[in-house]
């Protein structure tokens, strides 16, 4: 059924009575054309408003569980799984819209590194309700995580492992000199942000590849020798390094949304022989992990089943 016109557009009738008016007293048609025209105008723009509205209203109404991965490989058997995909297009980057295992999801990718990841989830955050954030992708193993290529780490705490000070004795924290990140009322966030407290898996084995929670650790340039990657992994007590996480988790605890990170291992820090390492796997691996989560999650508290 087509709903009345002053449904969409009730000022616009007021110009058109005008129109009838002011066309009874004159002869001149150029001024009902005009007025017409403007009469016209006007409903189009009130309709177009209206539905921007409605479509605002909607979007921001409805609760999405939003994926994101820095690379298009690390999302691509995700993004297959996708039913009923709307295809956006947010502050100039590409938005997947559509539902997985019964769930509204929003899927993106963001492009490395820190800024790119925390652009990335304030655009999504800011113009969708957000319940849960997942970042996922590929990552490397410390050397004494007890990891292998193919594994699954999940992260209990994201840490920028490059912000601080460096001097002639080493590196120091940015609690150690006193500047905190971020602060919410009486508590100050340095360098570590805590993950949601669920478990959408045990510790253990689970098919072919183990799955291990523990610490992940952000940097800016990866590790590439062998004595930095021992260093970095028993500074931070880490299993994992990667180049996004704990600027996405700044971020979700900015607007205190629940966020979990889960990667694939990839690869060895601190070993650059890349016949060595293994990205489908360890891509393939995760995404599994990742649509494993979606059919077991439970609401909107970053509860799994």
């Amino acid at each position: 059924m087509t709903a009345p016109l002053d449904h969409f557009c009730p000022v616009s009738l007021e110009y058109s009575s005008a129109v009838s008016f002011r066309a009874s007293r004159t002869s001149s048609s150029r001024l009902t054309v005009v007025l017409t025209s403007f009469s016209f105008s006007s409903c189009i723009t009130n309709s177009l408003v209206a539905a921007g509205n409605l479509f605002y209203n909607t979007r921001r109404a409805m609760k999405f569980l939003a994926l994101l991965s820095s690379m298009p490989f690390e999302s691509d058997q995700v993004l297959d799984a996708l039913r009923n995909v709307r295809v956006l297009n947010i502050a100039g980057k590409t938005v997947y819209r559509g539902r997985l295992s019964g769930h509204d999801i929003i899927l993106l990718n963001t492009g490395i590194g820190k800024v790119n990841a925390a652009h990335s989830a304030t655009c999504i955050i800011e113009y969708f309700q957000v319940k849960q954030v997942v970042n996922f992708g590929v990552g490397g193993a410390y050397p004494q995580s007890g990891l292998k290529i193919g594994d699954i780490a999940v992260a209990s705490k994201e840490i920028y492992g490059d912000e601080g000070v460096i001097t002639s004795k080493g590196w120091d924290s940015l609690r150690k000199i006193g500047i905190p990140l971020l602060q919410d009322g009486t508590k100050k966030y340095f360098n570590e942000f805590t993950l949601s407290l669920n478990r959408p898996f045990e510790k253990g084995g689970r098919g072919d590849f183990q799955i291990k929670r523990g610490n992940f650790v952000t940097v800016s340039a990866t590790t590439g020798a062998q004595r930095r990657a021992i260093e970095l992994g028993k500074r931070f007590n880490a299993i994992c390094e990667n180049m996004e996480g704990a600027a996405v988790a700044h971020v979700c605890t900015i607007y205190k949304i629940p966020f979990l990170e889960v990667r694939g291992i990839s690869n060895v820090t601190g070993v650059r022989d890349k016949r060595k390492w293994d990205l489908k796997l360890a891509s393939g691996n995760c995404q599994k992990a990742v649509l494993e989560f979606m059919t077991r999650y439970k609401n909107g508290n970053g509860r799994f089943k």
